[in-house]
């Protein structure tokens, strides 16, 4: 188990997701703490999108507790909800709105408003870039800025928690740059659980790993752990994941 620097923000405990006979996620465990950019990885249908709606409150579990900051997401879905923004894979958007209208009436929706709610709103726009599409309709917008329009509506409230599922899909490499920065001075002070396919995203922005695979998790230990070379992380990953997978 990886070093805890700190108060647990995000946690899972024996969380678990039936589907009939089959578990989408059985028994998942861990906690991540304050100040702690966390790679939540694995193969496609391990489990991952499944553990990060029950960790949010979009799912609700067979068996198990979640908590953002302290608060069940069960049965305290509004105090855990203040503390947490939550970039889905491909979110729904409003796309007759503009990103201004959009995080306006997200910002609304959190009972935001005046000084507070422009000055974030400011801040969200310079640090996704969309000063450019500020006015226009968002289903005219490229997948790339589609993605940073949710990722501002994410950052909107200043939450102590972020879960980001797949952040810099759709994005080109200067986007991909600037996301991973924004992910870096966030993690300073935050916390962040980064679902993604891309490892060198994983050694660029993340200390930690938890590696999930058939529903449970087979590795939790710090990214050197897994390689400091792209080939080496991949090599691991394949044996804690393959067809004839290794434990950790």
């Amino acid at each position: 188990m990886a070093e805890n620097n700190g108060q647990p923000m995000i946690e899972a405990q024996g969380l678990s997701k039936f589907y009939g006979n089959f578990a989408a996620a059985n028994e998942v465990t861990f906690s991540v703490p304050r100040a702690q950019v966390c790679a939540f990885l694995g193969p496609n249908g391990a489990g991952k999108s499944t553990t990060m709606k029950m960790l949010t409150g979009f799912l609700a579990p067979s068996q198990g507790r979640a908590s953002i900051g302290g608060h069940n997401v069960a049965t305290e879905r509004l105090k855990a909800s203040e503390m947490l923004g939550y970039l889905p894979e491909n979110g729904p958007l409003y796309t007759e709105m503009t990103p201004e209208s959009f995080l306006k009436y997200v910002g609304d929706t959190r009972m935001m408003s005046g000084p507070r709610l422009r000055e974030r709103m400011t801040f969200v726009a310079q640090q996704c870039g969309l000063g450019e599409v500020w006015g226009k309709a968002i289903g005219k917008l490229s997948r790339g800025y589609r993605q940073r329009v949710g990722m501002a509506q994410a950052l909107l409230h200043d939450p102590d928690v972020l879960v980001l599922d797949e952040p810099t899909s759709g994005l080109d490499p200067n986007q991909v740059r600037g996301v991973r920065d924004l992910i870096r001075s966030i993690g300073e002070t935050k916390t962040v659980l980064l679902s993604t396919h891309i490892l060198q995203e994983v050694q660029a922005v993340c200390g930690r790993v938890i590696l999930i695979n058939n529903g449970r998790i087979v590795f939790d230990g710090p990214t050197s752990e897994l390689g400091t070379e792209g080939s080496a992380m991949e090599k691991k990953f394949h044996e804690l994941t393959g067809d004839n997978p290794t434990a950790a």
